[in-house]
């Protein structure tokens, strides 16, 4: 988390700080003048689930509460293609594979009895964002970026305690520098994705256990979240 604020900071800073200096030769000056361009990327994200609860109480006086406990950095990779607009404007398509997890805790009120769930998550998505930069300075060019995302899960398990569903849909928003150097384009970008969708199926006909379905019945909502730092290459 400290090294993300800290690239924030970063990203805010370094146009500011530009200003005082002097004009410098620019590398690949025409490279933003393309109508339309490619790339890839990787990165680092972090997957979260906020769940709902509901209070439920079983039969048997049992009254669950279920949590995200641990995040796990995931990785991801991708490609791009970009399509020049204006000066400033850009729309951006991004195919993208996301591997990551989450580790789902629920606790017992009166007991303290504890389950953990280990959902492990395989999402292909294809982001459709609008770049809008500001005006390049030397070699350096920061902007900001905001889209739709939609997603699917390729790895959803059943007969587990929580059973999430395989389509999300999500808005992004976010903000990065662009940096040219001699040989190509190098973009870190961070970007924050949230969930418009309940992704928590009440809908349990995979359950050979019934017993698990009190977990099921204690969540009432889950929305997906997920924190991304991509180092794209164009």
């Amino acid at each position: 988390m400290i090294k993300r604020i800290l690239l924030i900071i970063a990203l805010i800073v370094i146009p500011f700080a530009l200003t005082a200096q002097e004009r410098k030769v620019q590398n690949r000056p025409y490279i933003d003048f393309r109508r339309l361009h490619y790339g890839f990327f990787f990165g680092l994200h972090n997957q979260d689930l906020e769940l709902a609860n509901n209070g439920f109480v079983t039969a048997g006086g049992e009254q669950w509460y279920a949590d995200v406990s641990a995040y796990n950095p995931g990785f991801s990779v991708g490609v791009l293609a970009d399509l020049r607009i204006n000066n400033h404007l850009a729309l951006r398509l991004v195919p993208s594979l996301h591997f990551g997890e989450k580790q789902v805790v629920f606790r017992e009120l009166n007991t303290g009895n504890r389950e953990r769930q280990q959902i492990k998550s395989t999402y292909m998505s294809c982001p459709l964002d609008l770049k809008f930069s500001a005006e390049r300075f030397n070699n350096y060019r920061p902007y900001i970026m905001a889209g739709v995302n939609p997603m699917i899960d390729l790895t959803v398990k059943k007969q587990r305690p929580l059973l999430v569903k395989s389509f999300d849909f999500m808005v992004e928003f976010g903000l990065g520098c662009d940096f040219y150097l001699p040989f190509f384009k190098l973009i870190p970008e961070l970007k924050f994705c949230f969930s418009l969708l309940d992704v928590l199926e009440k809908n349990r006909k995979d359950l050979l256990d019934e017993n698990l379905m009190k977990f099921t019945e204690s969540v009432d909502k889950a929305v997906a979240k997920m924190i991304v730092l991509s180092f794209y290459f164009e």
